[in-house]
């Protein structure tokens, strides 16, 4: 018999050993309530670099928490370009876009080798009415989606180039602390064209705001390496205080 494949990998999960329990589950459960949780979450799955978690079209069944890696969520125009809509890294849920209409709306694809859980959405809905923390806990996360949208939707609308730059690397700054790692160091899973795409800035436009970041000492950048060196100067450009280029 063959070996199966990486991608097709299925494990079992205990959410209660996880060190990203807090960043995906309610704060404050017993025990019992955590053993429902683990019999909610039964396996999970490895997404190769490259490869889709699902796609635009798939039917809605599951949601799926971020484990360890990088995904980024994209959508098609009605002219075929490209637009990223979402970078998602360990402790964030993806799928939620399925829910209203029992299909999903975008691709959501690994940027590096990805490990989700799975947790089927009927299940979701069962526990949830013996754990009322649960159904809590989904209102806040979806709560805070729309939030990250209408942050994405300023970012986008009223912000200039090297603003939103700013936005960018300092959300991502924060989302890494979040999770137990260096504020100030990081690898951009993305690349440049991908970063553009979600800021709404061209490819020449991001390599030229993070020169222009690097040269007046905000950060230092060696390939996809980037270190926050005056995180308060980023700041301060986020803000409109700092230095401005061109809108696109």
């Amino acid at each position: 018999m063959n070996a199966p494949s990486f991608s097709a990998l299925h494990l079992k999960v205990a959410c209660s050993n996880c060190n990203l329990r807090e960043l995906c589950l309610p704060i404050g459960l017993s025990l019992a309530e955590v053993d429902k949780l683990e019999e909610l979450v039964a396996t999970r799955k490895r997404i190769k670099r490259g490869d889709s978690l699902f796609r635009a079209g798939d039917r809605f069944e599951s949601l799926y928490a971020v484990r360890l890696g990088f995904l980024k969520s994209t959508v098609v125009s009605a002219d075929g370009r490209e637009q990223v809509t979402g970078f998602h890294m360990a402790g964030e849920l993806v799928g939620m876009d399925g829910i209203s209409n029992e299909q999903h709306s975008c691709d959501t694809v690994a940027l590096e080798d990805t490990e989700v859980c799975v947790i089927p959405y009927d299940r979701i809905e069962e526990v949830a009415t013996s754990v009322p923390a649960l159904r809590s806990h989904f209102h806040k996360v979806m709560s805070r989606e729309i939030v990250r949208e209408h942050g994405v939707m300023l970012l986008l609308g009223s912000m200039h180039a090297e603003e939103r730059l700013a936005a960018f690397l300092l959300n991502l700054s924060q989302r890494f602390e979040a999770r137990g790692y260096s504020r100030s160091e990081f690898v951009l899973r993305m690349t440049r064209a991908e970063i553009g795409s979600f800021l709404g800035l061209k490819l020449e436009t991001v390599s030229r705001a993070l020169s222009r970041f690097a040269t007046d000492g905000l950060i230092e950048v060696n390939q996809k390496h980037v270190r926050i060196v005056d995180p308060e100067g980023l700041r301060a450009i986020m803000t409109g205080q700092g230095s401005q280029s061109e809108p696109r």
